[in-house]
């Protein structure tokens, strides 16, 4: 770390702060030292371990998962198998209790996102300086390790969701059917002309509820991860404070720590959920 990094301010800095690549202002591409920097790159600018990490969690899951489906058999699972078998049994309940359209694709992608956002938001219960300390000894001066945290990747996994909603809603209504609902709803008449008046109307309300899906599925994940993170961050802070303070640091960081389970399954879970219901109602015919 720098020295800026032995301060309380800088420390939480260096925390919260990617390891970012990008194209400086003279012309000339390369890591960001600092956040004015990787201000200064722009929207291009990339956060290489938000990459690094969801990637390989991301291939951590199909690997695992590939593993099970290779030694599944019609005998009764044990151990891994069985664990595996109960998650995949806990989501295709969640989609058969809330899609109620045909569609090979909901389930998949209800499993991917549900593990996928789980094993990203449990990286946030790994000791915050256990990962970062490693890579300051590699020379890498960032890394943060809950892509979960940054609303890039937040808002990347909403948008897709975000995109597969407006497709299905086209494919299945057909484009003047889902124009019709966003013209036609909620306000109503049976006079031409009120009907034609209440188009703009109705395709505001309609058109800010529209939007407001993958903004909310995407920061109601990051705000819960990123707060999660940052009293992380302030109670790492009382191991500096003497024994004392670092007892109280240690029993606050477990309590914290058996709490945040909970946050970090229940957000992967409203994550699949909500998605779930959102392809529901792009099925659906009003």
């Amino acid at each position: 770390m720098s020295s800026e990094a032995l301060t309380t301010t800088g420390y939480i800095k260096h925390h919260l702060q990617n390891l970012t690549f990008g194209q400086h202002p003279d012309g000339s591409w390369g890591l960001a030292h600092g956040a004015a920097e990787a201000r200064e790159m722009g929207f291009w600018a990339i956060h290489l371990d938000t990459m690094f990490w969801s990637v390989f969690l991301g291939a951590l899951f199909l690997w695992v998962f590939r593993k099970a489906a290779v030694k599944a058999t019609a005998e009764t699972p044990s151990g891994f198998l069985n664990f595996v078998e109960w998650v995949i049994e806990f989501v295709d309940e969640n989609v058969r209790s809330t899609f109620s359209h045909k569609n090979d694709l909901v389930a998949p992608l209800a499993l991917t996102l549900f593990v996928w956002v789980l094993l990203m938001n449990t990286m946030d219960l790994v000791p915050v300086d256990w990962i970062p300390q490693i890579a300051h000894l590699l020379g890498i001066e960032y890394m943060k390790v809950v892509p979960t945290t940054d609303p890039n990747a937040t808002f990347g996994m909403s948008l897709g969701v975000f995109v597969l909603t407006l497709f299905y809603c086209i494919k299945v209504k057909g484009i003047g059917g889902f124009a019709a609902e966003l013209t036609m709803q909620p306000f109503q008449a049976n006079s031409p002309i009120l009907k034609i008046l209440f188009i703009p109307v109705n395709f505001f309300l309609e058109f800010v509820s529209l939007i407001s899906k993958p903004v909310s599925l995407s920061l109601r994940l990051f705000g819960n991860l990123f707060a999660g993170e940052m009293i992380f961050i302030l109670i790492a802070l009382l191991f500096s404070g003497g024994v004392v303070f670092a007892l109280v640091g240690g029993v606050v960081q477990w309590a914290w720590a058996v709490f945040h389970i909970l946050i970090v399954l229940l957000q992967a879970f409203i994550f699949m959920v909500l998605t779930i219901v959102y392809l529901e109602m792009a099925h659906s015919h009003h």
